[in-house]
């Protein structure tokens, strides 16, 4: 028994704290591909560690801390979903946009900043992990992971992606081996189905995707719809959570982007680059009519495949203010009219 866990169930506050802090990056990555909402995750995290600390005396050392953490967050994370109310849903879709191609099952989808990603493992954690780690943490694999059954989702992270094995994952859901295999070959079943996700975790862009992105950045700021869609694949999708609306295709694309520069008008705008979920990213800043200044809106997240935009995810501000982005941006100076 090391001496951290000792002290630490003697009472000791700071013991304890030094040894779950190893592991406190990781139990909010993992409860942010479980619950898809990186609040829920803090949420969670919290609830996890006061529970292993009210819980030392139940601790009999025979896992790992990091497993016996893992086993009580992914149990919290199941109880908070089956437990957490639907959120409200927005209205109709924005006035003059075409209709959607389908509307999103994941509402509460919010991204995860690159920043906190720092410190943790590249690679796969264990020997029979299918999946990198920040290949995991993909906008398109965390919402397959939300499409799954509770259960199965559990099961598929555990395995495939923190790579315990299946002895192991069993214990920690409290059911048999069997049950886990199960759960595991239907999950596996149904991402086979679904495709490949959109998009590669990368923690820097070829040459070739930096000419892209900087494109997409003017194109953006002017809202020079024609430049966009040239950008996107065939088979784009348009995303902004917490609306349902998704829009398939580069032709639907266009005539949604062509509403919406009908309504942003002569709207000043700028991004500013920043990471999500190891994709590229940047905040959204408009001009404030009152004060002059822009002010952080929205933060837009891309997925590239061979060499076009494949989807474009928009979150709403408050999601915006998790990236360490400031607030508001002084407005362009613009040169005089006549002027060099």
């Amino acid at each position: 028994m090391s001496s951290q866990l000792e002290q630490a169930r003697n009472g000791d506050q700071h013991a304890f704290d030094v040894l779950v802090s190893p592991y406190r990056a990781e139990l909010q990555v993992h409860c942010y591909r479980m619950l898809g909402s990186l609040q829920d995750a803090e949420d969670v995290v919290q609830e996890t560690l006061l529970a292993a600390w009210t819980g030392l005396a139940g601790f009999e050392g025979r896992s790992s801390v990091r497993t016996w953490l893992h086993r009580i967050a992914t149990n919290r994370c199941l109880n908070h979903r089956r437990s957490a109310q639907r959120r409200p849903q927005p209205g109709p879709p924005p006035p003059g946009a075409p209709a959607p191609t389908r509307l999103g099952e994941v509402p509460w989808l919010q991204p995860f900043p690159d920043s906190l990603l720092e410190g943790l493992p590249d690679g796969r954690p264990g020997p029979e992990a299918r999946y990198e780690s920040r290949e995991a943490m993909t906008l398109a694999f965390v919402t397959a992971m939300q499409q799954l059954p509770p259960r199965q989702r559990a099961t598929l992270i555990l395995r495939d992606v923190l790579g315990y094995p299946a002895k192991e994952t069993a214990e920690m859901l409290d059911i048999s081996v069997v049950a886990a295999n199960n759960a595991l070959r239907r999950a596996r079943a149904t991402l086979r189905q679904a495709g490949p996700p959109a998009g590669r975790a990368a923690s820097r862009p070829s040459k070739e995707e930096e000419s892209l992105l900087e494109r997409f950045v003017d194109a953006f700021e002017a809202f020079d719809v024609d430049a966009m869609v040239s950008l996107m694949s065939d088979d784009v999708w348009l995303r902004m959570p917490p609306a349902p609306f998704e829009y398939h295709g580069r032709e639907t694309a266009r005539r949604f982007l062509e509403a919406a520069a009908g309504r942003r008008g002569q709207e000043e705008v700028r991004l500013v680059a920043t990471r999500a979920n190891t994709q590229p990213a940047w905040g959204d800043y408009r001009r404030d009519p009152t004060s002059g200044v822009l002010r952080l809106h929205a933060i837009e997240v891309v997925a590239v495949v061979d060499g076009l935009l494949s989807e474009l995810t928009r979150f709403d501000a408050d999601a915006a203010r998790r990236f360490g982005l400031p607030a508001v941006l002084e407005p362009a100076v613009r040169a005089p009219a006549g002027g060099p």
